[in-house]
């Protein structure tokens, strides 16, 4: 295996540990937006409580992923922050607004009106980032053209996104990340009326979110190709579609049975799978049909540096998010008194 397919292989890994992490913090955006009735303020508190020890930390998993584009494929990096400038600026303001909205609201030094108008740019960010972040995913997987005489991009800063697959796509990724909030929320919750209500929002989201799978792999057939025939003819998307449907399935019967640990499991191994399966479907390509992964490379003399220094960062970095976690997440243990 090649040093540029070990990088290309270790940006995935980015991606599902970013799906599975911020993807889940952005759709509690998502449900924040949505919270209504008696319970609304009950619904905000336990969201903020879920994500306030590691919304920041989890967007670790994207700066990797931009990184290791800059440095190891820089060609790519390039054409695609050229033809997508402006879904990659809308998905980065609303990290930031998203991150600084959320903080506003929390230390409001007069909560009120102030802290319920930052609460809902919080979750309006929330809502267009992943949106957004699909949008320049699904034209990844379609529309990044170079000229062969030049090596230069083709296009203009509209043409390459502005189509309906994109757009499916970024639909598709707001229905997961708010399902995958949802079963997370479950969890999270204390009280029985919270995991009854997010429970049933669970259910509903997995159901929107195999619509949404649907619909883009539809839209596919025109849109991007090369992506529906991976999908398609590939020798393991049988496999691939065999067990992601298993999980699926899995993780709404356990919804309703309330098994939530297990619905949780299954949830997160669907999430992972469908991010597996179209980086599977796009290779070889980082960018569709104007960089490969071995075109695009930087020389071997820059990447086998920078994935010694991944191995050794993970060892510090791993153990160090998983403590993060451990110590931010801990349940409060609770005295006979």
């Amino acid at each position: 295996m090649s040093a540029a397919l070990v990088v290309a292989a270790v940006i995935l890994v980015a991606l599902v540990v970013y799906t599975l992490t911020a993807g889940a913090d952005f759709g509690g955006g998502v449900w924040d937006l949505l919270a209504r009735g008696r319970t609304a303020a009950a619904e905000h508190r336990l969201i903020d409580r879920a994500i306030a020890p590691i919304w920041e930390a989890n967007h670790v998993w994207l700066i990797l992923v931009v990184v290791l584009l800059f440095v190891c494929f820089p060609a790519a990096y390039a054409g695609i922050s050229t033809v997508l400038h402006i879904p990659l600026t809308v998905m980065l303001v609303g990290v930031v607004l998203r991150g600084s909205a959320f903080t506003f609201a929390a230390y409001d030094p007069m909560p009120g009106g102030g802290a319920r108008r930052f609460r809902r740019l919080f979750a309006i960010s929330s809502l267009l980032t992943p949106v957004a972040l699909g949008v320049v995913l699904g034209a990844v997987s379609t529309a990044v053209e170079v000229d062969p005489r030049t090596g230069r991009v083709v296009g203009d800063f509209v043409s390459a996104w502005l189509e309906p697959y994109p757009f499916a796509v970024g639909l598709f990724v707001l229905a997961l990340f708010a399902y995958l909030a949802a079963v997370y929320l479950i969890h999270e919750a204390d009280d029985e009326a919270l995991r009854v209500i997010f429970r049933r929002r669970a259910q509903v989201s997995g159901v929107l979110t195999g619509g949404a799978a649907l619909l883009a792999f539809l839209v596919a057939r025109e849109g991007a190709p090369r992506i529906h025939e991976g999908l398609v003819s590939a020798a393991w998307s049988t496999p691939l579609h065999l067990v992601t449907g298993a999980a699926a399935l899995v993780a709404l019967w356990a919804l309703h049975r309330r098994r939530d640990h297990l619905a949780r499991a299954a949830a997160m191994l669907q999430a992972a799978l469908i991010v597996v399966g179209w980086g599977l479907a796009q290779y070889p390509y980082l960018a569709v049909p104007g960089y490969t992964i071995e075109g695009a490379a930087a020389p071997e003399g820059v990447l086998w540096p920078v994935l010694i220094a991944l191995a050794a960062g993970s060892v510090l970095l791993l153990p160090a998010l998983v403590y993060l976690v451990r110590v931010f997440k801990a349940r409060p243990v609770r005295g006979d008194g």
